[in-house]
C-alpha cells in the first residue's frame, strides 16, 4: 500500500517486498491533512469486495483518486474568472435599469421578488449537488451573517437606486474594495498600510463629490433627481449598502471552497426573504405591481440578480481577489453608458470626477493587494 499524505509518496513494505515509490499529483484544495491509503498499481487486496475509498477525494475510489498515478489536474481555463466578473457586472448592471423602470413598487417588495425567484432556482441545483440546506456545522454561523448581510445591502441599494440617479448609486457601492479591506485588517488581521488610508481617504473624497452637501457645495445642488433630501436618503442607503457588501466579502473569503456556491445563496435568498416580508408587514408596502410591464421586470429582476449572484461567486471561487476587485469597475462603465442610452441623463462633472476618485481608490486598493498575494507565493515556494 501506498501512504499519501501532503503531495508526499512514503513506500509501505507489504508481504516481505519493498514497492517501488509512486508518483503523485495533487489537486488544488483536495487535501485534508488526513493520510489516506491507495492501492499501488499490480496490488491486489486482502477481501476483493471491499471498497477502496480515498479520504482525499471525498469518497471517491481509488481508480478515479486524485492521487492514482496518471491522474492529471483538469486545467482552469485563462481569464474564466474574470469573464465571470464581468458578465456578472452586466447582469446587475441591466438589473438596476429594469429596477428604475418599475413604477409604484417599493424597493423592499422588489428584493423579495428577486430573493423568491433565487430560492426557486437554486433549489434544484442543492438537492442535484447533495449539499444539504443548513451546510457544514462549523460554517452556519458564516452563512447565516453572510444571508443577512448581503440582503441588507441588496435592499439598500435597491432603495438608493431609485431615489438617485444610477451612476451616482453604482459609484458609491463600488467602493467596497476599500471597506473590504479595512473589514479583512479587522477581523481577518490583514495588514493595512497607509495606502490603505490613502486610498479609503480618496474614496471618502468621491462619496462627497457625488453626495454634494449643502454645507459644501451650497444649497443650490444641479443633475440630481427630485428632491435632495431623496438624493441624501439615497447616498446614505449606498453607503451603508456598500458596508454591508463588503462585509460578505470578508465573509466569504473566511469560508473559502468549503461551502457550495449554491449552499451560499441560498441563505442569501432565504434570510432576505424573511426579512423582506416582515419589513413590508411593518411598513405596510405591500402591492401587486399594476400593469403587466411591471410583473415582467420583476421577472427579469430576478432573473438577472440569480445570474450575478452566481457568476460573481463562480469568479472570487476561481480568481484571486485583486484581478476581480480591477475588473469590477466594469459596474460603473455600465451604470454610465445605461444611465445616457436608457435613462437620458447625462452625469455631471461632480459625479464623473467622483467615480474617477472612487475607481482610482478600489484599484489601488485590489492591485495593491494582488501584489502582496504574489509576493507572499513566491516566497513560500522558495
Amino acid at each position: 500500500m501506498v501512504l499519501c499524505q501532503g503531495g508526499e509518496a512514503a513506500a509501505v513494505p507489504a508481504a516481505g517486498r519493498k514497492e517501488p515509490e509512486v508518483p503523485l499529483s495533487r489537486e488544488d484544495g483536495a487535501g485534508t491533512g488526513q493520510p489516506c491509503l491507495c492501492p499501488a498499481p499490480g496490488m491486489e487486496a486482502a477481501g476483493a469486495e471491499e471498497r477502496r475509498v480515498c479520504g482525499c477525494c471525498s469518497g471517491l475510489s481509488w481508480p478515479r483518486c486524485c492521487k492514482a498515478p496518471g491522474t492529471k489536474k483538469k486545467a482552469t481555463c485563462p481569464g474564466l474568472g474574470l469573464f465571470y466578473t464581468v458578465l456578472s457586472a452586466f447582469l446587475f448592471s441591466v438589473a438596476s435599469l429594469f429596477l428604475k423602470k418599475i413604477e409604484d413598487v417599493h424597493s423592499v417588495e422588489v428584493s423579495a421578488f428577486r430573493c423568491v425567484f433565487q430560492m426557486a432556482f437554486v433549489l434544484p441545483g442543492l438537492i442535484y449537488y447533495k449539499t444539504g440546506f443548513l451546510g457544514p456545522k462549523g460554517k452556519r454561523i458564516f452563512l447565516f451573517f453572510r444571508g443577512f448581510l448581503g440582503s441588507s445591502a441588496m435592499i439598500l441599494l435597491y432603495y438608493a437606486f431609485q431615489v438617485m440617479p444610477l451612476a451616482d448609486a453604482t459609484v458609491i457601492t463600488f467602493s467596497s474594495p476599500v471597506f473590504t479591506s479595512l473589514l479583512a485588517w479587522i477581523f481577518l488581521k490583514e495588514k493595512y498600510s497607509i495606502w490603505d488610508l490613502l486610498f479609503t481617504l480618496f474614496a471618502i473624497t468621491g462619496v462627497v463629490l457625488i453626495a454634494r452637501p449643502p454645507f459644501l457645495f451650497g444649497s443650490n445642488v444641479t443633475g440630481i433627481e427630485g428632491s435632495y433630501t431623496d438624493h441624501l436618503k439615497g447616498t446614505i442607503a449606498a453607503i451603508t449598502s456598500t458596508v454591508s457588501a463588503a462585509s460578505t466579502f470578508v465573509i466569504l473569503r473566511k469560508v473559502g471552497k468549503s461551502v457550495h456556491y449554491f449552499l451560499s445563496i441560498w441563505y442569501y435568498a432565504v434570510i432576505g426573504l424573511i426579512g423582506c416580508v416582515i419589513a413590508l408587514f411593518v411598513m405596510n408596502e405591500w402591492r401587486l405591481p399594476y400593469c403587466g410591464k411591471d410583473r415582467v421586470l420583476l421577472i427579469l429582476i430576478g432573473l438577472l440578480g440569480l445570474g450575478g449572484q452566481i457568476f460573481l461567486t463562480k469568479a472570487l471561487q476561481i480568481e484571486k481577489a485583486g484581478p476581480v476587485a480591477i475588473m469590477k469597475t466594469m459596474d460603473v462603465v455600465f451604470a454610465f453608458i445605461l444611465q445616457i442610452l436608457f435613462l437620458n441623463h447625462l452625469p455631471t462633472w461632480w459625479t464623473v470626477g467622483g467615480a474617477l476618485c472612487v475607481v482610482a481608490s478600489s484599484s489601488g486598493t485590489a492591485i495593491r493587494k494582488w501584489r502582496q498575494s504574489l509576493k507572499k507565493a513566491k516566497q513560500n515556494e522558495i
